[in-house]
């Protein structure tokens, strides 16, 4: 456990002022805001083999980049604008994974249409409730799980991409669907009885 301002905290979010404020005040607080589950799977995605605070320091750059995660106008992004994307400096230019931020706002409208929200669908895989973990330290906690799995397989078939299960499942802890701060952690939740 790292401490600040003498708090304890999951081990991960390190000594970096930033990183600590999405500690504490986002990762696994349940999040049922559409275009806020759109920007956090597009930043999952675009962290793929990176760590998060590459991410997360970017994040600004990636929201004036992509019109503040808006999948309407995400989706009809033009070839022009995919090249002045790959272009930009403030964010991972990496043609792929911007390709599928493009292509995953459509999947994302999709699913919007047939569930009336993106949260409806996606919190289903959890029964509309966040799950709670009790883990004593960072090794316990896997990367991938049932629920991420079927999460993944699912979105894939609907043709999003960069969504493997372990992206998935980091998906599921920064958005709250679970509750996966450690123990010894300020921000540890027990489960409700």
């Amino acid at each position: 456990m790292k401490r600040h301002s003498n708090l304890p905290r999951c081990a991960w979010a390190g000594k970096d002022p930033l990183y600590i404020d999405y500690h504490d005040r986002e990762w696994g607080r349940p999040l049922h805001d559409d275009k806020k589950l759109f920007e956090f799977l597009i930043l999952e995605g675009a962290q793929a083999g990176l760590s998060w605070i590459t991410i997360l320091k970017k994040r600004e750059n990636y929201r004036k980049a992509f019109d503040g995660f808006d999948p309407v106008k995400v989706a009809k992004y033009s070839e022009k604008k995919i090249r002045s994307l790959l272009s930009n400096e403030g964010i991972v230019r990496n043609e792929l994974k911007i390709r599928s931020a493009v292509a995953n706002a459509s999947c994302f409208l999709n699913i919007q249409k047939e569930y009336g929200s993106f949260d409806s669908f996606i919190w289903g895989f959890v029964g509309g409730k966040p799950m709670f973990n009790s883990w004593k330290s960072l090794r316990e906690v896997p990367a991938t799980t049932r629920i991420s799995d079927a999460m993944s397989k699912d979105l894939k078939k609907r043709g999003f991409k960069f969504v493997g299960s372990t992206i998935c499942y980091a998906f599921m802890q920064a958005t709250g669907m679970v509750m996966d701060h450690v123990v010894d952690c300020h921000r540890f939740v027990k489960r409700k009885s």
